[in-house]
């Protein structure tokens, strides 16, 4: 046995060349990547040999994407169908808003009607929750008011004392006869105890694991993750937002200390959308279809005139649907954009059009944390904030813990919260859902919530950019460098 090992691995030595050779022409001729990253991955592959490979095995493999995603696309045609009725009416002006507004914005309403098939609804109410604590209290308890079903959907959900908490209610609520399904990501949920839903599978409940990894809490696969965080509950109520489920979600991680997230609970017809995306996602995970899922426009029993359009993207997704969200914002805003994001790595549409719209006089505020949780991404993102200061952008980091919110705010109308950060991870690699919300008073709100955390905020001014250290400067120019392979 021994010797075979032996003369795999001299093999390997005698041929690692040609091995790399022929891993450039399959990156260069079967991936579909943006330059940059490909030369950056040739070089990769070029100055290491042998571990270039094991690199681009963990974080760069794509190769496979169009077969693993196949039947996803076959799910997103189903929904074309029912979303073409209300576009041909937009785009024919025979669609009536029920409020004025909405038509100021009816270009971003045709866009992720085009690019995400995001129907739009203009019925909804919309809570919003910055807090742990209230997010998941309300989340219990809508968890305990359920009658009929639950679909819960996380990149995270740990087997700690929320998680237990959020397992065990869902466990009781299962042996009422209620039907309950959790998803979670494979890497997300790496930490998760074995047996966790031991209890809750004995009671009914279903549990499914989108790419689960081969070998417990290991996994090849870096890319591709389901980040969503959202869960419907009887059709009548839905989450949908940054918070994942475990202890540091409400500040009890020494690391992180208090954790400040956005996310909001919707009642309306929006409530479809996310129950479709849940349908989907499930299907592909679990190769089931045995989901509640209905797309027609859903009377509400709130009765809220908030309209929202719920947009999803990921690597099986035509366009980056929440990307180009925030680019049109972005270019569309007439008074001011701000902006709170953990990770700031812009790819080069999303950097320009930050320059310009400062360059323009619009009033542009970023935030991000003060503290990483990815210190090679925090590096990264860093490197960008130079140009864009000297643009007239205004950057703070958030120092009264960690700050975790994926919030966009145009103007006073326009607002988006859900799962995407300001990264090329969430642009391209990753499952993401944001809510597109048409609301003066939503975004009210959330400006003043914005407005409160400035107060824990430290502005970084452009003397103060300048006088960063040679060290500083070179691992910002490293992370930076390497920012596309992310």
């Amino acid at each position: 046995m021994m010797e075979h090992v032996v003369t795999v691995y001299t093999w390997l030595l005698k041929n690692i060349l040609w091995l790399n050779i022929l891993f450039a022409i399959l990156l260069v001729f079967f991936e579909r990547r943006n330059p940059t990253s490909t030369w950056l991955w040739l070089m990769v592959l070029t100055f290491l040999p042998g571990i270039g490979f094991l690199l681009y095995l963990f974080i760069g493999q794509d190769m496979s994407k169009k077969k693993i995603f196949q039947q996803k696309a076959l799910d997103d045609r189903e929904i074309k169908a029912k979303v073409t009725k209300q576009e041909k009416k937009i785009f024919s002006e025979e669609y009536k808003y029920s409020n004025a507004r909405f038509m100021e914005y009816e270009d971003i309403i045709k866009m992720h009607i085009l690019t995400s098939e995001a129907f739009f609804s203009q019925d909804n109410e919309v809570e919003l929750y910055f807090d742990g604590k209230e997010k998941f209290n309300a989340f219990l308890e809508s968890i305990e008011s359920a009658k009929e079903y639950i679909y819960i959907e996380y990149y995270i959900i740990k087997s700690d004392g929320i998680g237990m908490k959020i397992i065990n209610a869902l466990t009781e609520k299962a042996k009422e006869g209620v039907e309950v399904k959790v998803l979670y990501d494979g890497m997300g949920g790496r930490k998760l105890k074995r047996g966790a839903f031991n209890e809750f599978k004995k009671a009914g409940g279903e549990v499914a694991v989108f790419f689960p990894p081969f070998v417990p809490f290991f996994t090849l696969r870096i890319n591709y993750r389901n980040h969503r965080k959202l869960c419907v509950i009887d059709g009548k109520e839905a989450y949908v937002g940054g918070f994942n489920i475990g202890d540091e979600y409400l500040g009890l991680y020494k690391k992180f200390g208090y954790w400040r997230d956005t996310h909001i609970k919707i009642k309306g017809s929006a409530i479809s959308a996310l129950q479709w995306q849940f349908y989907k996602d499930w299907r592909f995970a679990a190769h089931k279809d045995n989901v509640h899922y209905e797309l027609e426009m859903a009377k509400p029993e709130a009765g809220g005139n908030a309209g929202i359009q719920i947009v999803s993207s990921g690597p099986d997704s035509k366009w980056p649907s929440v990307k180009d969200g925030y680019f049109k914002m972005i270019t569309n805003a007439r008074e001011r954009i701000y902006i709170q994001s953990p990770y700031f790595i812009p790819d080069d549409s999303m950097l320009e059009a930050l320059r310009v719209a400062g360059l323009s006089g619009l009033d542009v505020k970023i935030m991000i944390p003060c503290k990483p949780d990815h210190p090679f991404v925090y590096w990264a993102g860093m490197s960008y904030i130079g140009e864009l200061l000297e643009a007239g952008v205004k950057f703070y980091t958030y120092e009264n813990g960690f700050l975790h919110s994926k919030l966009f705010l145009m103007d006073d109308f326009v607002t988006s919260i859900g799962t995407a950060n300001l990264d090329i991870r969430s642009f391209k690699l990753n499952f993401e859902v944001n809510a597109f919300i048409y609301d003066e008073e939503v975004n009210r709100k959330t400006v003043e919530q914005f407005h409160k955390d400035l107060k824990y905020c430290n502005e970084i001014t452009m003397e103060q950019y300048k006088k960063r250290s040679g060290i500083v400067k070179l691992k910002e120019s490293v992370s930076r460098l390497l920012s596309p392979i992310l």
